[in-house]
């Protein structure tokens, strides 16, 4: 057995790191944003989009711990050579920092090229956000929604120009429960991340709707399950996490997909869509509603106090 494995092991981590983004496309002249790229699969997104041709991308490093940020910034300056890969304070669990943040780029950057959604928590005891939503719900799908409205605008300015959800599979076990969205009638934080990810492709099919006519694409994907912090939250997740780490994605592998959706030139007018692996994958009957869809958008303006017709 020892032996099989030895011989096998190859081929194992060739099937489980999955699809690669094959595009050579450059990013000269663009401006990118990639939330919680201090670590992780939104790191190694920032580092590949960072190397883009010779006078490469502008890639902006959105996070809430600044120090990780400047770190991860200035370990990819460093290796990609592209000095232009510039730190901004951004917590998504509280709607003043996003503000915030946004009124800042808009003051310092003409263009948006590239958003991707990447940061997200996952597996968190029952907690809240500054403005008192469920953590999970807060940053994984109304923190990203206000975002987006907010530089939804430059977008457009900007385009051709590409919006980038990062989801999961495991929007498949989740449900939207408007009876009791912020979970305090019933809560169990396994479920509140899938309920999350839902919500994230159900917003990517909204947007990409409403998106129509304005060169602006939205799509979501699944990373895999990827070896990195996000199920810091739980003792026994990050126990196996470690125990069958040859069996996850690196962070690397994990990132292909955003990658992919991020710059393939075949999706230069693909929009709505859900990617796994580099290709498009199965969405769930409930994240193909639109009444769902239409319902959560409506419900997550009010929450956010905001207008988006």
């Amino acid at each position: 057995v020892p032996v099989l494995l030895f011989v096998a092991a190859p081929y194992i981590r060739r099937y489980v790191a999955g699809g690669r983004c094959k595009s050579t496309a450059r990013l000269e002249g663009k401006v990118v944003i990639v939330t919680g790229a201090n670590t992780g699969i939104g790191k190694e997104t920032a580092r590949d989009l960072a190397q883009r041709g010779k006078c490469s991308a502008r890639v902006i490093v959105a996070c809430r711990d600044i120090a990780k940020a400047e770190a991860a910034a200035s370990e990819i300056r460093a290796e990609t050579g592209n000095q232009q890969v510039i730190v901004k304070k951004l917590d998504l669990a509280d709607t003043k920092s996003i503000r915030e943040f946004a009124e800042k780029f808009l003051a310092e950057e003409k263009e948006l090229h590239i958003l991707i959604n990447n940061a997200g928590v996952m597996l968190c005891p029952y907690s809240k956000t500054a403005d008192g939503f469920e953590m999970h719900l807060g940053v994984n799908h109304l923190g990203h929604f206000l975002l987006t409205f907010l530089l939804l605008e430059r977008l457009k300015q900007s385009a051709p120009a590409r919006i980038v959800n990062v989801s999961s599979l495991a929007h498949h076990g989740g449900r939207i429960r408007f009876h009791d969205l912020q979970g305090e009638k019933c809560y169990n934080r396994g479920l509140a991340y899938c309920h999350s990810k839902l919500a994230n492709v159900l917003f990517t099919r909204e947007l990409a709707r409403r998106l129509q006519g304005n060169c602006v694409t939205a799509n979501a994907l699944h990373p895999g399950s990827v070896y990195s912090e996000l199920v810091r939250h739980s003792f026994v997740m990050t126990w196996l996490w470690k125990i069958f780490s040859f069996f996850l994605k690196t962070p690397c592998e994990g990132a292909q997909t955003s990658i992919y959706c991020a710059v393939a030139e075949e999706l230069d007018s693909v929009t709505g869509q859900y990617f796994s692996d580099c290709q498009p994958a199965y969405v769930s009957p409930r994240g193909r509603d639109d009444e769902t869809a239409k319902k959560l958008w409506s419900v997550s303006c009010e929450l956010l106090g905001i207008q988006w017709d």
